[in-house]
């Protein structure tokens, strides 16, 4: 008896091109395969979908993807703006199982997104009392009105300007601490209407938005000392300076409007810059670094409670950090259409699989992070074994290699059992 890979009779049967046309096949079932998902995952692990976060990453194609409609530029949150991309929307439950999720152009932008998947996993769903949780990106005037005329609940981030309208908030010291570092106070609407305003400021977030305000500060006073000295040298024009200017402060906006710049031409045909600091702007900064605003329609939970809940995005986020890492969603290969949404829906499943053994790790007390699992079981081997006949017929069995003592030991804990032997099927 003797260990061997599959037989070249097999491998040539098993080609790149093949696997790829099973991807057609699968494409068809995408609906099915998210409704059994969801309702599998809620009986195995008695999940609540009360609480559905929503957000939209992107993920860029290799090659010019000419037979891909969907495939635009657009806003790359993976840094890749020379290259054409798709954008994915998922919505996952409050532990992070996904629910669902859908493919957009590469150049849709986010809160043109919302109707559609609302809609979408309420007609697969059903309109169930559930709260919407989005960030920031998705908000927009008429996403408000389609979700209070739909009568649904939702919490979302706000863009950093409104925090304008809560200045006297922001001034008073009644914050409520809900976790070290992080304080929040209940607001009304300025409209007068019946949502409420969330307040919140972080430590943590005040520290970064401080050191980089400071880092863009510097840049733009060093930048404007460079293009001082320049005109110091020799006669420039006018307005190739506030060109200059105009870019260094361009390039620096979140400190840009600190400074005050004029750039005026003398009579002599030299250029002067000068600029002063506002102050008044330094210290909006100082209040408001740290500070951000949630909005929403839900009066059922206290403040705590709904900015936990707002918290709970990052487990939307995590899913595609694990997808394009883990999982390799990125880049996309692939450069037909259809081809480009299976492979989708294999990450999408890939990644159901390992918020499936998430579950089961945190189940045993071995957390919820199965990255080590994986690496451990990762060690197995599948195996064909040939056995000879006196009759010049060869038996063949697939096999899986023993556990080690430890691999046995994590097996046990999650409650799995590795067959012995594996069923082959001709190809």
């Amino acid at each position: 008896m003797n260990c061997i890979l599959p037989s070249t009779s097999i491998a040539t049967k098993v080609y790149h091109t093949r696997l790829y046309r099973a991807l057609d096949h699968i494409l068809p079932h995408k609906e099915k395969l998210e409704l059994f998902v969801k309702h599998r995952l809620g009986e195995l692990f008695e999940l609540e979908y009360d609480l559905l976060l929503y957000d939209v990453t992107s993920t860029y194609f290799e090659g010019q993807a000419k037979a891909n409609p969907k495939a635009k530029h657009g806003y790359s949150r993976d840094k890749r703006s020379d290259c054409k991309q798709v954008c994915i929307a998922l919505v996952v439950s409050r532990c992070g199982v996904p629910i669902g999720y859908e493919v957009f152009d590469g150049n849709r932008r986010d809160s043109t997104t919302v109707e559609e998947i609302v809609t979408t996993m309420e007609s697969r769903y059903g309109e169930s009392n559930r709260v919407w949780v989005m960030d920031r990106g998705m908000l927009s005037e008429a996403n408000i009105k389609f979700l209070k005329d739909g009568v649904r609940r939702y919490i979302i981030g706000t863009p950093k300007s409104m925090l304008k309208q809560f200045e006297r908030q922001l001034l008073e010291e009644s914050w409520d601490h809900v976790r070290d570092g992080v304080e929040v106070k209940l607001c009304p609407s300025p409209d007068g209407d019946e949502e409420t305003f969330i307040l919140c400021r972080s430590r943590d977030r005040w520290e970064k938005e401080k050191a980089i305000f400071a880092r863009f500060e510097l840049r733009i006073e060093e930048g404007l000392n460079k293009i001082q000295a320049s005109c110091e040298k020799k006669k420039q024009s006018a307005v190739k300076i506030a060109e200059r200017v105009g870019r260094l402060k361009g390039a620096n906006s979140r400190a840009a409007r600190l400074f005050d710049v004029k750039v005026a031409q003398g009579d002599d045909g030299w250029t002067k810059l000068t600029w002063t600091k506002k102050e008044s702007v330094r210290k909006w900064v100082t209040l408001t670094d740290g500070c951000y605003v949630l909005r929403s329609n839900f009066k059922d939970w206290t403040h705590e409670e709904l900015w936990q809940a707002y918290m709970q995005l990052t487990e939307a986020e995590s899913a595609f950090r694990i997808q394009k890492s883990d999982l390799r969603i990125r880049p996309i290969w692939h450069q037909k259409e259809d081809r480009v949404l299976a492979h989708i829906l294999v990450c999408f499943l890939a990644y159901v699989l390992w918020k499936t053994l998430a579950q089961l790790c945190r189940g045993a007390g071995l957390g919820d992070e199965p990255r080590r699992v994986f690496d451990e079981l990762g060690e197995l081997r599948v195996m064909d074994v040939v056995l000879p006949t006196s009759e010049g017929i060869e038996i063949r069995r697939r096999c899986i290699s023993r556990p080690n003592e430890h691999q046995a030991i994590l097996l046990e804990r999650l409650g799995l059992q590795l067959p012995r032997y594996l069923e082959t099927t001709e190809m």
